[in-house]
């Protein structure tokens, strides 16, 4: 029986695709083969030898320790595009709140208590309504940094709201680029795109190439009166550049997910808890998905959605058969090496798989029969191999 730790409160409609019969889910359980957790951070915990496989139930894995689980061969899953309508939903609201005055023309409609005829009140609305009035988001720019599976959404949708959609990703995936809207336009650079965007929208990782990605020395190139919106990870922004940038007129607003104490009181932000991905909806989406992930690496060694390996899947040989997977350092001769142990002991290989993804290469063999324990310890030493299962 498997064995999987939980962290965080996680939708039960994921943990319920756990089949009882073959897991054992709990929050606190010993050697557990792996964790399924959303924001609570592992950097600072000892990692049990049993755990194969970590899967985040949700986008980022910055609260994961991945190069240092990479080492141990441990896999980490994530669930890309789970929460994206979520998130899109959220960006077109602060679109909406930053091109129109809702929040502070709400904020003075309520402050009229003391006022008790309705008719007063009525002119007195007429009379100061157009200091709330703001402007349409039809054929304005949006820029979109990052076009994966949210930043694809918010091009669409702002598209059929009638703007125009300029956007940049250097790190643009062949898969991502067919998803995006032929009417996207593109641009060569951070820069290009800043200062041609009424509102700049980010979606891109939180990794050390993306950290203060806007800063003072790229706020600069902004448009002025720009709106900028940040619904992906606090790192990307440095916070004092937005609000020098907020003092010197250059930005004309900062709405983000992410609050942070020089942001707080201002009439020019709108800072949000954290709460883009946190729709019931994109929590049982994201629990699914990998919950699924993990079953599939568990029980047959397939890989998909993993922050840290190759992306690997092959069907199941031959009923009686067995399949080892291991993953080694990505050098040339280990999987020969490995193939060499099975020929030495008479192990028959029906089929197999091998694929690598930086630094790391994973293999899956199926075999005619159950290994014994003196070829899994073989292939074990093998040089550069890191770790071995047999399912």
């Amino acid at each position: 029986m498997y064995k999987i730790k939980t962290y965080n409160t996680i939708s039960v409609k994921g943990l319920n695709r756990f089949d009882r019969a073959k897991y054992e889910v709990a929050s606190d359980i010993n050697n557990p083969d792996g964790y399924v957790l959303r924001s609570h951070k592992l950097h600072d915990e000892v990692l049990p030898e049993s755990v194969k496989a970590v899967a985040r139930a949700g986008a980022g894995t910055n609260n994961v320790p991945v190069a240092e689980y990479t080492k141990k061969g441990v896999v980490v899953f994530n669930a890309p595009g789970a929460n994206a309508n979520a998130v899109k939903e959220l960006v077109l609201a602060g679109m909406l709140l930053g091109s129109r005055g809702i929040i502070p023309g709400m904020n003075w409609a309520n402050s009229l208590t003391d006022m008790t005829d309705a008719a007063e009140m009525s002119k007195l609305m007429e009379k100061q309504k157009s200091q709330f009035a703001g402007s349409e988001l039809i054929g304005k720019t949006l820029g979109v940094v990052g076009l994966g599976a949210i930043g694809s959404l918010v091009a669409e949708t702002a598209l059929a709201l009638g703007m125009n959609v300029v956007g940049y990703d250097p790190a643009l995936s062949v898969e991502a680029a067919w998803r995006l809207p032929s009417q996207v336009m593109r641009a060569e650079n951070l820069q290009a795109l800043l200062s041609r965007c009424d509102y700049v929208t980010l979606h891109v990782p939180a990794i050390e190439a993306t950290q203060h990605l806007i800063n003072e020395e790229s706020l600069k190139s902004v448009k002025a009166g720009a709106v900028l919106l940040n619904f992906a990870r606090e790192a990307i922004v440095d916070a004092e550049a937005v609000v020098k940038s907020l003092d010197a007129k250059q930005l004309r607003m900062y709405i983000c997910d992410f609050p942070e104490p020089s942001l707080l009181g201002r009439d020019d932000v709108y800072a949000m808890p954290h709460i883009g991905a946190s729709t019931a909806e994109a929590e049982e989406n994201c629990a699914i998905m990998v919950a699924d992930q993990l079953m599939d690496y568990l029980e047959n060694g397939n890989i998909k959605n993993s922050v840290n390996f190759p992306q690997v899947a092959m069907e199941r040989a031959a009923q009686g058969s067995a399949r080892i997977t291991f993953c080694n350092d990505n050098v040339s001769g280990v999987l020969g090496h490995v193939l060499s142990v099975l020929a030495d002991h008479d192990v028959n290989v029906i089929d197999m798989v091998n694929k690598s993804r930086g630094d790391i290469a994973y293999n899956i063999i199926d075999v005619e029969q159950p290994p014994s324990d003196a070829v899994v310890s073989a292939i074990e030493s093998v040089e550069h191999v890191i770790a071995v299962r047999v399912i």
